[in-house]
């Protein structure tokens, strides 16, 4: 059990200890749907939830420096927009917001890892690191070592060339990363993490003094929807990624490279392609369309991408293979005959 203080409830109010908080100050729901007075932890509640859904990180300096926000309205405006996320049972903004959260507690982990100021915070960091995803964290000089099993299992989530283990720092069996690339390597089990602690809150009765928030909620969700119909010639692992999206999942890197390369090989077009993403919790239409043309060789070096083999994708744990992927060697192959 991770022991933590006001300060770090207030940063990283996702941890068990956050949950109790409620309780030990004697509110109840009922309380904040009635109560005239609490109806500014409500709206800002809300407010987390809507900033997240358009792809921000919610502004709040915890520390208690000018600007910052009290302990109770930060830790339970967390908690009321978990409250408020169940009642919607939006799956897009359920995603959108543990990501969203995910990059707020990043801000908070590589400053509490630095830790020039305070031991506590960066001993509190080191062991968040070890007891939530298992990678053991030791600071040498600048920067911080991890051992190799623990960043390659990390790093496998990543398609960029600059995580590849041979274009690393490496000695003596340990990684060498800055306090930014150190938080960045567990990104996706972070905002896993999160979102897995929501989905694991049981969702209350609806009362009263949500209904409206709950409402705008649920049409703010409508906008981020897009329904893609899967054609049965697609392979399962294209038809994993697409299910994957329509249900406002975080695909990783890997398997957007592997679905955008896949349809732009078989003929669609970057117009055509681009919507499919939009369901994506960090969905960007102008980076998206940038890293399209950019696969499809209309922009930057005029190279265009071929879809990854299937032993590529087996190597991203992306393959969900069956009977009909017999002796195909790239998803392209996908229902064509061969001997």
């Amino acid at each position: 059990m991770i022991s933590l203080g006001n300060d770090e409830i207030t940063k990283y109010p996702f941890l068990a200890e956050a949950g109790q908080y409620l309780k030990d100050k004697g509110f109840t729901l009922e309380q904040f749907a009635t109560d005239p007075d609490l109806q500014i932890i409500v709206d800002k509640a809300y407010e987390r939830v809507e900033c997240a859904s358009w792809g921000k990180i919610f502004n709040s300096t915890p520390d208690g420096s000018k600007g910052g926000t009290s302990l109770p309205l930060e830790v339970f405006s967390f908690l009321l927009a978990i409250v408020l996320l169940k009642l919607t049972n939006a799956n897009t903004l359920i995603s959108r917001f543990s990501l969203a959260e995910a990059r707020r507690a990043e801000k908070f982990l590589e400053k509490d890892l630095i830790g020039n100021l305070n031991e506590t915070s960066e001993e509190l960091a080191i062991k968040i690191f070890k007891d939530l995803f298992s990678v053991s964290i030791k600071k040498t000089g600048n920067y911080f070592v991890i051992p190799i099993p623990d960043y390659l299992r990390h790093a496998v989530n990543f398609h960029e060339l600059e995580w590849r283990l041979i274009n690393r720092h490496v000695e003596k069996g340990m990684v060498f990363l800055n306090s930014h690339e150190t938080v960045r390597l567990i990104r996706k089990e972070l905002d896993a993490y999160i979102k897995s602690r929501i989905r694991a809150v049981q969702t209350p009765s609806l009362s009263q003094g949500f209904e409206e928030k709950v409402n705008k909620l649920v049409e703010m969700a409508k906008k981020f929807t897009v329904i893609t119909t899967i054609s049965t010639e697609y392979p399962p692992c294209i038809k994993h990624a697409i299910q994957a999206l329509n249900d406002g999942e975080n695909l990783s890197h890997s398997g957007r490279f592997m679905l955008a390369t896949f349809l732009l090989g078989r003929g669609q077009t970057v117009d055509d392609v681009a919507p499919l993403f939009k369901n994506a919790p960090d969905y960007n239409e102008k980076v998206t369309r940038y890293q399209l043309n950019q696969i499809s060789g209309e922009t930057g070096s005029n190279t265009k991408y071929s879809c990854p083999s299937c032993e590529k994708i087996k190597s991203n744990d992306l393959c969900f293979a069956t009977p009909d992927c017999d002796y195909i060697i790239n998803p392209l192959q996908f229902g064509k005959k061969r001997s």
